[in-house]
């Protein structure tokens, strides 16, 4: 899912957009031992390493299931490793899920907007058919599962990048 927005991304705009994958990094559940609004003295490998990438980033899109009517818990706890790394970085929020995603989309929104992010108004919820969830293979096709949706996410990323194109420039 995550690569398929990044090859949108690229598709409405000459940004470089790069994928982590929260299971790669391996972040510790509350690792650190002091809270991250003290400041950037982290520790572990790890959290250095998703600091960096977060600081270095100029806009960040969060693509995430709907778990439960939430978003999973690795989510929640890359977030809050992180502080001051958020401040004032456009953020736009994709999800997916049986349901579309409203609710996790909503739940990252509240979260989000209490570390000062700017967000979109965009926030596509992608449903997926039925079919697909019963089916319960782990595979996802977007372009086939998403096709009416496209738009929705390409309308997001433009505006992505307008809000970052203004920061710059401002």
């Amino acid at each position: 899912m995550a690569d398929w927005v990044s090859s949108l991304g690229a598709s409405v705009s000459d940004v470089d957009f790069q994928t982590v994958d929260l299971r790669d990094l391996q972040l510790g559940l509350d690792d650190e031992p002091d809270i991250p609004a003290a400041g950037r003295d982290y520790r572990g490998p790890a959290t250095r390493r998703w600091s960096e990438l977060v600081q270095g980033a100029g806009a960040i899109v969060f693509v995430s299931p709907q778990y439960n009517w939430g978003y999973p818990a690795a989510l929640k706890n890359a977030i809050d490793h992180l502080y001051r790394e958020w401040r004032s970085k456009p953020v736009l929020i994709v999800t997916y899920g049986g349901h579309g995603g409203g609710k996790c989309g909503a739940q990252l929104r509240e979260v989000l907007g209490g570390l000062d992010v700017i967000l979109t108004d965009a926030m596509p919820a992608l449903r997926l058919a039925r079919a697909r969830i019963v089916a319960n293979d782990g595979a996802i096709d977007p372009d086939i599962d998403f096709a009416d949706q496209r738009e929705e996410v390409l309308g997001g990323l433009r505006e992505l990048v307008a809000k970052m194109s203004e920061l710059r420039a401002g």
